[in-house]
């Protein structure tokens, strides 16, 4: 079984939009309430607060505060679920101390189970049944419905969502081949086939660009200020959508034909950060790599490999370095990233980001030239036992259907 999301669009009575957006409104204090209590017990005590001491306090809350008991315990219990995931992601430094949150910037809230909830589809189309609510009208359709288990719901520049999971017996083809990839933003995919595809430069779009001067020419908070913050709003809504189909599009054509895939392990946080020097040109090249979404494209594709019973393939960038090594000979020389063409004392002429994922292919395959004359051409830097197998198994089933046809 495979946990998939399926989003819906919300359809809403005025009653019914009325009713959720106090609902959020009352997630949003819950919210800032347990991070207060957190603080001040600290302050008072010098000790940490938990989940479980927190969730314990909700009857005595809800008898102070009636008004939540219609929320749901479950959902309530969410809630301080998130409070304390962000003070976790504190304490292992992968986050910032946790802050009080205005109710705009307070997307939503979730239901962790079946209670409060009934999804009425059978994943086209259908009515969200929500309890002391009654039944939402939603559009949307989902490419395999299952089992659903949790559902959020989610305010997205001024629209309603439902963000249903489900547990679903997932089947997708695939083919027997096997390709390297290699991501940028001069090229947004190039393929060991020799295949590039251009990158979309979604957001790169006049209409938002006009938007945002016409924003910063007006009064901040003021009517005028708050209408075109708005359609900059819809517009980056639009804009993000437009990449998601893409992104699912590629990857699915991608895994399609090819059940193996080798790819970089990019580590796409670090090489956005700020530049110290040319500033204006980092801001430029972090634009660049942002729009065309490389991390959502890689996670993609290995998402939908997994569904297929494929290989991902993750190739140590520091190792290998296949922007530096020549696919045919295997001689290492640094090049600038100004210099788009690999050129080679063997004669070998190619494009740059193409001879890269020639590179990541041959090294997954245990046929690059790094190990050629070795006592074996498998790689040992293949990412464990587990990823060495995957990519036998692979080996053998292109053996075999070659053998076949």
């Amino acid at each position: 079984m495979t946990t998939r999301r399926i989003t819906f669009r919300l359809y809403p009575t005025r009653q019914q939009e009325a009713k959720l957006y106090e609902w959020r409104r009352l997630h949003t204090y819950l919210y800032n309430a347990c991070i207060a209590h957190r603080r001040e017990i600290y302050r008072q005590e010098k000790r940490t607060v938990g989940y479980f001491e927190q969730q314990n306090l909700l009857p005595e809350f809800k008898q102070v505060w009636p008004e939540f008991a219609e929320l749901g315990s479950h959902a309530l219990q969410a809630t301080i679920k998130r409070v304390d995931f962000a003070y976790q992601r504190f304490f292992k430094g992968i986050g910032g101390f946790p802050k009080f949150k205005s109710i705009r910037r307070y997307s939503g809230w979730t239901y962790p189970c079946k209670s409060g909830w009934k999804a009425l589809t059978d994943g086209k189309h259908g009515r969200l049944k929500l309890t002391n609510l009654g039944a939402i009208k939603m559009r949307g359709k989902a490419r395999q419905w299952g089992t659903p288990t949790t559902c959020t719901i989610v305010l997205r520049a001024g629209k309603w969502y439902a963000s249903i999971t489900v547990n679903a017996q997932v089947e997708r083809e695939t083919g027997a081949g096997a390709i390297g990839l290699d991501f940028g933003c001069t090229t947004a995919i190039a393929t060991s086939s020799g295949e590039k595809v251009a990158p979309p430069k979604f957001g790169r779009t006049a209409k938002v660009m006009t938007l945002q001067k016409q924003l910063r020419r007006k009064t901040k908070f003021s009517r005028r200020w708050k209408q075109i913050q708005k359609q900059v709003r819809a517009e980056h809504r639009r804009i993000a959508q437009r990449r998601q189909n893409w992104i699912h599009q590629q990857a699915a054509e991608i895994v399609s034909s090819n059940s193996l895939v080798a790819s970089e392990k990019l580590e796409l946080s670090k090489m956005t950060r700020k530049g110290k020097a040319r500033k204006r040109q980092k801001a430029g090249l972090n634009r660049s790599l942002l729009d065309v979404g490389i991390a959502s494209l890689a996670s993609a594709i290995q998402v939908k490999l997994e569904e297929a019973d494929g290989v991902w393939v993750t190739v140590p960038t520091r190792q290998v370095k296949p922007s530096q090594t020549c696919p045919s000979c295997g001689k290492q020389e640094r090049k600038p990233l100004s210099q788009r063409e690999h050129r080679c004392e063997c004669g070998c002429v190619e494009d740059r980001d193409v001879a890269a994922a020639k590179v990541m292919l041959e090294w997954a395959l245990g046929t690059n030239v790094l190990s050629r004359g070795g006592e074996s051409s498998t790689p040992t830097h293949c990412g464990g036992f587990a990823q060495l197998a995957s990519v036998r198994r692979h080996q053998t089933r292109c053996s075999v259907a070659a053998g076949s046809s």
